[in-house]
């Protein structure tokens, strides 16, 4: 078979970006697509993990609970940081135990298998006991995910943890079956909490992030194999959209506390699986000989490569996007969020790698030593991670921390949660 150039962001997304940011100082600019490596294929070509995220790795896990949760404390209390002086909370007990799964445990190996164990049934059984009737999973009120983010991120993170579990089960019916119909209940949570706008937007001061979590939350349902109202994924997908316009690069801020970075890191999460979904269509249509070697993924070319107008306008829309989120973030005054380091910067920093991952971008090695500079230089002493503004806690800002440095370890899940 000859050899041929694969798809590559299109550069005038670049040159057109240049018009519109000034990029701060000391601003990285990545590799255009064709010099630097990109996110690895398998697992074998992943580096080990830096010591001072096995650091945090440790802390988080000596933080949990006997009874298998985790806390991020009341938003009222944001100076108490004694993991262990907090009320649990589900959302972040979701969070971490993604985070140690992420890192490489799962419900029966690894070196902290024992505390996603936990973090499983504690969550398995707050599921069960909730109220079907209600978008909620807890009594529990004024948390700092809930009030930063809104009222259903508990639903959205315990939704994606039960996902990314639920393909480890294949050896206890009983506990699959537990696992399946939690997950199927936290879908129907969501789907009677949604907005008609396709927001998850309940009394949050961010809550378009709480939106993006509840999106990738139904995108790994459906990878999991539940069943997932595809107009409601479909609405909660052009809610993200919105926040972004490709023509101007005005970004809207309305649900983002006024922080672009929330907004712009959410849309480039939530457009990742159709971006890769356009690459990907272009990808084959060269190989079955539709298209010439150096097409580029347009409008035109999607329509050649099978697609019908709308499905090829609204993949090209997401690809555009997320092309353009990406280079917003080049930005160091836009990447600073808030100003300095909360909770929310490192989610939407998460969710940036994960994006990267998704559409296995050439800019991955450029993001990580990024990110790597900034977190092995603002860590704690006893190997945790603090927000300075809102989401302080240091379990969640540790879990995202691990969460942002080890999304290549997760390409497999990732891709196939993109194509659920």
């Amino acid at each position: 078979m000859k050899s041929r150039k694969r798809v590559r962001p299109a550069h005038w997304f670049g040159l057109m970006l240049l018009g519109l940011l000034t990029l701060g100082a000391g601003t990285r600019i990545a590799d255009d697509g064709e010099g630097g490596p990109a996110v690895p294929e398998s697992g074998d070509e992943i580096k080990p993990l830096p010591n001072y995220v096995v650091r945090g790795l440790d802390w988080l896990a000596d933080a949990q609970f006997e009874n298998g949760g985790w806390g991020s404390g009341q938003h009222s209390a944001q100076h108490i940081r004694d993991p262990r002086a907090v009320q649990i909370d589900p959302a972040t007990t979701a969070f971490a135990a993604m985070a140690l799964m992420r890192s490489g445990s799962t419900l029966t190996s690894g070196p902290h298998h024992v505390n996603v164990r936990r973090a499983l049934d504690y969550l398995l059984g707050l599921v069960e006991s909730s109220d079907s009737n209600t978008g909620q999973l807890t009594a529990t009120a004024g948390t700092q995910p809930q009030a930063k983010l809104g009222q259903n991120i508990d639903v959205s993170m315990v939704a994606q943890f039960l996902a990314r579990a639920l393909p480890t089960i294949e050896n206890d019916a009983r506990l699959k079956g537990r696992v399946e119909a939690a997950l199927d209940k936290c879908v129907k949570k969501l789907e009677m909490s949604q907005q008609r706008d396709g927001s998850w937007n309940q009394a949050g001061w961010a809550p378009v992030l709480q939106s993006a979590a509840a999106n990738s939350a139904l995108e790994a349902a459906a990878k999991a194999g539940r069943k997932v109202d595809e107009e409601m994924l479909d609405r909660s997908r052009e809610y993200q959209r919105k926040n972004v316009d490709t023509a101007s690069g005005e970004v809207r801020t309305e649900a983002a506390a006024g922080i672009s970075l929330y907004s712009i890191a959410s849309n480039q999460r939530a457009t990742a699986p159709e971006a890769k979904e356009a690459l990907d269509q272009i990808n084959k249509a060269k190989d079955d000989g539709l298209l010439e070697e150096d097409a580029e993924i347009t409008l035109d070319n999607l329509q050649k490569a099978g697609y019908d107008r709308d499905k090829a306008a609204k993949v090209y829309e997401s690809y555009q996007q997320n092309e353009i989120t990406k280079q917003m973030l080049q930005d160091d005054r836009i990447l600073s969020g808030f100003g300095n380091n909360g909770g929310e910067e490192f989610l939407s920093y998460m969710m940036t790698s994960e994006s990267l991952v998704v559409t296995g971008d050439q800019q991955w090695a450029s993001w990580y030593e990024r990110m790597n500079e900034l977190f092995s230089r603002v860590q704690n002493g006893n190997g945790s991670w603090s927000g300075h503004h809102c989401i302080t806690s240091p379990v969640f800002c540790t879990a995202a921390v691990i969460l942002t440095m080890t999304a290549d370890r997760d390409v497999e899940f990732l891709r196939a949660e993109a194509n659920g």
